[in-house]
This record gives structure tokens, sequence and C-alpha cells, in this order.
């Protein structure tokens, strides 16, 4: 299976939706784009929509923590939500949850970041 990829930007927030699998087939393909829209729109924020992933492996992990801290760097916060039991698992295990924010919904995450959808 592969990668899909959705993005969508609102305000100063790039909502990222991903489907499929994230693993070390796809994820340069996810940093390029994250990486171009970063440059192309004035982002201050991440809200990363997982829910309908269902795979991620390191690789997909490393490009996750990669982007954190470059939001981050711009003063940010990048927001997981509506994410699956088994990518759930490796965040925990990873302690990624540690520094990025998990939110129950897309909506939720949008609405702390004080932009309506």
């Amino acid at each position: 299976m592969s990668l899909g990829i959705d993005f969508n930007v609102k305000e100063s927030v790039l909502c990222i939706r991903l489907t499929g699998e994230l693993d070390h087939h796809t994820a340069e393909a996810l940093r390029n784009k994250v990486n171009e829209h970063l440059r192309k729109n004035k982002i201050c924020h991440i809200v990363l929509n997982l829910g309908e992933l269902s795979f991620m492996d390191s690789s997909g992990l490393g490009v996750v923590l990669g982007r954190y801290k470059e939001i981050k760097q711009l003063g940010g916060e990048m927001i997981v939500c509506a994410i699956s039991p088994s990518v759930k698992r490796l965040f925990d295990m990873s302690g990624l949850f540690k520094i990025i924010r998990l939110e129950q919904s897309e909506q939720h995450a949008l609405e702390t970041l004080g932009v309506a959808s």
C-alpha cells in the first residue's frame, strides 16, 4: 500500500491528513512535500491527522520529529489528532507524546490553536 497525503492550509495552520502507510519508501516524499508547503505559505503550526494511517515505521517517526523541530523553531506547535491504535502505540513507545500534543479530532486541534474551520 502507498501513502496518501492531503494538505489544507487554514490561516497559519498546515493540516496534513495521511492515509495508508508511512515507511522508508514514502517518508522522503512526505518530507519534501511538507517542506515545500512550509516554504510557500506562512505556516506557524501543523495539525497531523493520522486517523487513516494504517502503518508507520521509524522512518515515519523521523519525518514527524524533523517537522516538529522546524515548526518549533518558528515558535509554533505540532498537534497529532485522530490517531489509529497501532500508530498511537508507536508514538507512545518512542516518547513523542512527551513533546507533541494529542487531540481527539482535527476540529478540536484547530480550535485549540484559535482557528475556526
